[in-house]
Formats: structure tokens, C-alpha cells, sequence
């Protein structure tokens, strides 16, 4: 484990999505830290297919979602 230094609007940002996303500061920026290697790594891949892929392969089955009508 170590220090990263980052800029201080960079970290309020990640403060704020940290909130939204209901993780820790440090868990959000290791989140986009995963996602943006992954990116680089497979830049024909979409954010989602990525997502997808990562759930996949947490043994994370998706399942069909049902629409309610009014």
C-alpha cells in the first residue's frame, strides 16, 4: 500500500462520486483506477462492456429485468 499524491479537485471529485457510488474515497478511485487500465488495455471495449465483462467474471449472473405497466 502507498500514497498516491493526487490534485485536490481531482480528489473532491472523487469524494462526491464515492458518495453517489456508496464507496469509501479510497474504494471509488481504486474503482476508476481498474476501469481506466481496463480501458487502456481493451480500448475497443465500452465502459459497459467492460462492466459487464468484470461482473462475468465475478461469477455475477445477470438477470432479465421485468417493466411493470401502469
Amino acid at each position: 500500500m502507498g500514497i498516491v499524491n493526487i490534485d485536490d479537485d481531482l480528489h473532491d471529485q472523487i469524494r462526491k462520486a464515492s458518495a453517489v457510488s456508496c464507496r469509501s474515497i479510497n474504494a471509488q478511485a481504486a474503482f476508476w483506477i481498474k476501469i481506466g487500465m481496463l480501458c487502456e488495455m481493451h480500448p475497443t471495449l465500452s465502459f459497459n462492456e467492460i462492466v459487464a465483462r468484470e461482473l462475468r467474471a465475478a461469477g455475477v449472473a445477470p438477470q432479465a429485468l421485468q417493466v411493470a405497466m401502469q
